[in-house]
């Protein structure tokens, strides 16, 4: 969900060491590609390397045009894949082709980018690819306020604000093309990356299968709240791993979590008093996914009582329930398994 988190200790540390920072981004993949969109790797000229873009394959390569943009501050971008005559060499006869992007660290865009991350906002940066030499590599940052960080130039600015925007609502990145005010045909490329806050689980019901969840997804890299009234099930001694246990019922302790597109929801009480008003704050709400234990019958009880109460039925279909993939799960373990994997399926 942040690229730069990985990194960031890295780039501190050269920082402080006077070292200027060359990045390098994958902005798109085709067929067999160990890295994603989005994926980073930082470097120096001397030959300092931190991150991927690929599982070790194109490094090397990436690494030698990224000194000469280090010292050019032209950025470039580059293509590998199995009809380049550098296919065998950088590894990637096996069928997959990646683009990577290499420019020198913006460190003012990055630091606008990080006061949104330590404050647990989404924001969404724009990299310019293609287009007028002059504003390739140019950057723009949508701030989770709303405000914009960053100037590409007056034609492009606007258009690119608005994919910005887009991109936000629409929890989207990628790559798109950007139009000169007046001009055709299209004249700019533009990598969108939406970073969201960091990832979260809120788990209503301090139940066994609520234990082995919270060990699962701290694993996986998610913050892990608890939220259970009952005393007995939402104890310090169950949860020692989860970050945060509310003893109080789910619909008052959501008003103080925000349930935000990089927040998860598993409800595992069984109960319709604790988990009915839960689903009606979290389904509604804007958390990617919500997930209610359950059998199918149980889930036919569940949603006729939610629409009774005044769900809407778009809200209601983003309930995933029986909660969790259908892996033959029996054991808590298996099952905590289960749903991990659909909300990981699930997310952004």
């Amino acid at each position: 969900m942040n690229p730069y988190l990985e990194l960031i200790t890295d780039i501190d540390r050269w920082l402080e060491q006077g070292k200027t920072i060359g990045v390098a981004t994958v902005i798109r993949t085709w067929g067999s590609s160990p890295r994603q969109p989005g994926a980073k790797m930082i470097f120096t000229s001397i030959g300092d390397i931190s991150g991927s873009v690929s599982g070790g394959c194109v490094e090397g390569a990436v690494v030698q045009t990224g000194i000469r943009v280090l010292e050019t501050h032209r950025p470039e971008l580059l293509h590998f894949g199995v009809t380049d005559e550098t296919a065998w060499d950088v590894g990637l006869a096996c069928g997959g082709q990646i683009e990577v992007f290499v420019n020198v660290l913006d460190v003012e865009m990055l630091a606008a980018l990080r006061n949104e991350i330590d404050a647990e906002r989404a924001a969404v940066s724009g990299t310019i690819i293609g287009g007028p030499e002059n504003v390739i590599g140019q950057h723009i940052l949508l701030r989770g306020d709303g405000s914009i960080t960053g100037q590409i130039g007056a034609e492009l600015q606007e258009p690119a604000e608005g994919h910005l925007i887009d991109c936000l609502r629409n929890l989207q990145s990628g790559i798109v093309t950007l139009s000169m005010e007046g001009v055709s045909p299209v004249t700019g490329e533009m990598f969108v990356e939406l970073i969201l806050p960091s990832k979260q689980l809120i788990i209503v019901g301090g139940v066994h299968i609520a234990q082995a969840l919270v060990r699962l997804a701290n694993v996986l890299g998610y913050r892990t709240v608890v939220i259970d009234p009952r005393k007995a099930f939402g104890s310090r001694e169950r949860f020692e791993l989860a970050s945060e246990i509310i003893q109080a019922w789910p619909h008052e302790a959501f008003q103080r979590l925000d349930l935000n597109p990089s927040t998860a929801v598993a409800m595992l009480t069984h109960d319709p008093k604790i988990d009915d008003p839960a689903l009606m704050v979290a389904l509604p709400s804007k958390a990617f996914y919500v997930g209610a234990l359950g059998s199918a019958k149980t889930q036919t009880k569940r949603r006729e009582r939610l629409l009774t109460a005044g769900m809407d039925k778009l809200h209601l279909d983003r309930l995933h329930g029986p909660i969790g993939l259908d892996i033959g799960a029996n054991s808590p373990q298996e099952i905590a398994l289960a749903i991990m994997a659909e909300i990981i399926a699930a997310q952004p």
